[in-house]
């Protein structure tokens, strides 16, 4: 008589915690849809408690001393400022790679510890697919999100090359333990030596980071203010009250529109605010994540109107063919830097001479002019633009400014032009005398114009509120731009605004009025002007409080999770509320973790990552249980599934960082970063995982050379990311195709269809 064993059946020992019930009878079809499905889910939860265990670290690691600094104007002769109590590339290696990294080196020793201290192939195998995710396709999908004529160079390129350095001897090292010194298993000697490794790379980092090593010169404005923490990293929390003086000069910017309110104004002045602002990889984490699961975003949400006065502030940029050069700081030394044109819609020869030249900088120059010869060809043409790029040579101690490429416009002077107002409104004060109304000339300049304007009363009345009703305005051969002059009076009394409007009414004949004919002059009433400037510095701190990273109470915390968006339903998209349904439970299951304010965060921080640990066993289970069911073997589903999965949140914020910082370093030079720190982890016996790791490091190897290649040749553009467009998309392809390669051939090893003797 035979007997059957219902608590054995398939893959039922594939699992730690899991199956939590019996599933002898289940379908085998409608089990692997359930685990797929519990698998993606899963790693939402994980993007979540990530992020509140990244709002701990960013709170341990933006704590402060007080500081003081010679200060000759002050009474003390030294003014204190608040100084990081964390390195930024200490930070970076540790507590922050942790951040990153928790949930596939967690994964690793769940399966270790769980697995009776023998090695699996599920935790090692992600930690090796996540590294070549991170390092391949992160960087490649950064490459070509940069906008067109743009590019974004490694700042703290020493500290990059360390981190390569040993992001790739890390897994090196672990072929020559586990094939050569002692095969299949680790001693104790060498898992010491192993872990010794990781505060090795902190410490070279930090020398470096520092220039330790070499002898520097006088710091520069912007490499003091990054020595002393000041150089504008922040999260936008506890952030100074915004004075009064910049939101006036933002009020004037915007102008008046007559269906913008303040609430309005508050908004647009928080965005242009929060622009301002450079974040670290670890903001842009937890906003890709919060973006992901429908939360709380870190950045200003505005409408579509709000979005263009926006746009229209940020866009402004210079026109004409002589470039002027600026130079900020030490002027007491030389600085070489090269000039070279970038094709816009005007291409080279055929509408400008191309340039390419080093321009020296002797000491005491502050700027330098760039001609550039435009070719006249005689024909009518729509406006055209190219771009100056400069760069700073690598020897100099100089570094370039925020504007690294500048916008030229070739303005066809072959027709008189097109005459419109520069804006549809004007504002001015009661106070200031004179209103200038600019009018700007496109699509040619030649030859003399005469136009014809004229005022209309509305609430302001000519003779009482202004001086002029008509007049006319010339432009002289080549003039792009003039002003219109009326007087204001000011007639000492309080008054509401108010206001009139302007209208060209005509020009000589060949020139044209454009679609902008007429404009609205609003006189504000200086003390109603300045009552105005309180109550939008008011509303545009409390929507600047509203993009704080940490919460202060449980309370808040619960409210946030609750909540759509964190509570903001007017700037909630439809996908927020689909994202938030789905992760509602993971939410609030997490606002249970104690907020970063208590105990400066380390409380949240333990807390955090022992949830990490729980849901990163579930993890472990479900992903073997479903490539159990599918048949797929336990290391390729690792260096897919798993890896993907816990790489999309680095993803998503690499590409952000990418597109919105200055430099590359946020967007690719913390990549190698994490895979220095996710290489000492690995303790574990060969198996398969030496042939992926052999992979990975020769792709690696390969990946970091194109990066190098790109940084010092003109066929890249002398930067990491972004550049020519086919060059550009040619180094993410060969990236992406390395990464197919690394899968491809580690998943064909496992299966037994390549058999390489390691």
């Amino acid at each position: 008589m035979s007997t059957c064993d219902l608590d054995t059946y398939e893959c039922s020992d594939k699992g730690l915690l899991m199956p939590f019930v019996n599933e002898y009878t289940w379908d085998k079809g409608f089990r692997a849809a359930l685990y797929g499905v519990g698998l993606l889910y899963s790693f939402l939860g994980i993007s979540i408690i990530a992020d509140v265990f990244m709002r701990s670290i960013e709170m341990i690691t933006s704590k402060t001393s007080p500081v003081r600094i010679a200060d000759p104007t002050s009474n003390t002769g030294y003014r204190e400022v608040q100084v990081k109590v964390w390195n930024d590339t200490v930070a970076n290696l540790t507590l922050m790679a942790l951040g990153s990294s928790a949930p596939e080196i967690l994964l690793s020793v769940i399966e270790v510890v769980g697995n009776e201290f023998k090695a699996g192939d599920l935790g090692p195998g992600t930690i090796v697919g996540s590294a070549a995710f991170n390092l391949l396709v992160i960087t490649a999908v950064c490459l070509i999100s940069i906008p067109a004529g743009e590019t974004r160079g490694i700042k703290s390129i020493k500290v990059f090359v360390v981190t390569s350095l040993f992001c790739v001897f890390a897994y090196v090292w672990l072929i020559i333990v586990l094939v050569v010194i002692t095969p299949d298993y680790v001693d104790l000697w060498e898992a010491i030596v192993t872990f010794l490794f990781f505060p090795a790379l902190v410490i070279i980092a930090y020398i470096f980071d520092k220039d330790y090593c070499s002898k520097k010169a006088e710091l520069t404005e912007e490499e003091a203010a990054t020595e002393f923490g000041l150089d504008g990293k922040s999260t936008l929390t506890g952030h100074d009250a915004v004075s009064k003086e910049v939101i006036a000069d933002i009020l004037r910017k915007i102008g008046k529109h007559p269906d913008v309110t303040e609430e309005d104004e508050a908004k647009i002045a928080a965005a242009l605010l929060a622009n301002e602002v450079s974040h670290d990889r670890m903001w842009y984490r937890i906003n890709a994540v919060r973006g992901i699961s429908g939360g709380h975003r870190l950045t200003p949400a505005v409408n579509e109107k709000q979005r263009e006065i926006v746009d229209a502030i940020k866009t402004g940029m210079e026109v004409g063919s002589v470039v002027s050069l600026d130079s900020l700081g030490d002027h007491g030394l030389n600085a070489i830097v090269e000039v070279e044109t970038i094709d816009g819609t005007a291409e080279a020869e055929s509408d400008y001479i191309p340039f390419k030249e080093t321009i020296v900088f002797e000491p005491g120059e502050t700027s330098k002019p760039v001609e550039i010869k435009i070719v006249d060809d005689n024909e009518w043409e729509p406006d055209e633009v190219f771009f100056v790029r400069l760069t700073a040579n690598p020897d100099q101690h100089c570094v370039i400014g925020k504007r690294s490429i500048s916008q030229v416009t070739i303005l066809n002077d072959d027709s008189p032009g097109k005459f419109s107002f520069a804006e549809p409104s004007v504002i001015v004060k009661e106070s200031a005398g004179v209103c200038h109304v600019p009018v700007t000339r496109t699509d040619g300049a030649d030859g003399r114009v005469v136009l014809q304007w004229e005022a209309n009363n509305q609430t302001a009345v000519f003779g009482k509120d202004y001086d002029k009703n008509k007049g006319e305005l010339v432009f002289n051969h080549g003039e792009l731009t003039k002003n219109i002059e009326i007087g204001i009076i000011d007639d000492q009394a309080f008054e509401k605004d108010e206001h009139f409007e302007v209208v060209l009414t005509g020009c000589t004949p060949g020139a044209k009025i454009g679609h902008l004919n007429r404009t609205i002059v609003t006189i504000l009433n200086d003390d109603e002007f300045r009552g105005l400037v309180s109550r939008v510095v008011n509303l545009t701190n409390t929507n600047l409080d509203m993009l704080q990273l940490h919460t202060a109470t449980w309370g808040q915390q619960f409210k946030e999770a609750m909540n759509v968006n964190g509570g903001d339903v007017d700037s909630a998209t439809n996908m927020d509320y689909v994202m938030h349904f789905l992760t509602f439970g993971f939410k609030v299951i997490f606002a249970l973790v104690p907020p970063p304010s208590i105990w400066g965060g380390w409380f949240s921080f333990i807390v955090s990552l022992a949830m990490i640990g729980l849901l990163t066993a579930l993890v472990g289970d479900l992903a073997g249980i479903f490539g159990c069911l599918i048949g797929l073997k336990d290391s390729v589903t690792a260096i897919t599934l798993v890896a993907l999965g816990t790489s999309l949140p680095d993803l998503f914020a690499s590409r952000s960082a990418a597109v919105n910082e200055k430099y590359a370093d946020n967007a690719v030079g913390n990549v190698t970063g994490s895979n220095s720190v996710n290489g000492t982890t690995f303790n574990v016996p060969a198996g398969t995982l030496s042939f992926s790791v052999t992979l990975y490091v020769i792709s690696a190897v390969l990946a970091i050379c194109l990066l190098l290649a790109r940084r010092y040749l003109g066929i890249f553009g002398k930067a990491e990311l972004g550049g020519p467009t086919g060059t550009k998309w040619m180094s993410a392809i060969f990236l992406g195709t390395l990464w197919l390669f690394y899968v491809v051939l580690s998943s064909l090893q496992a299966y037994g269809h390549i058999t390489v003797d390691m």
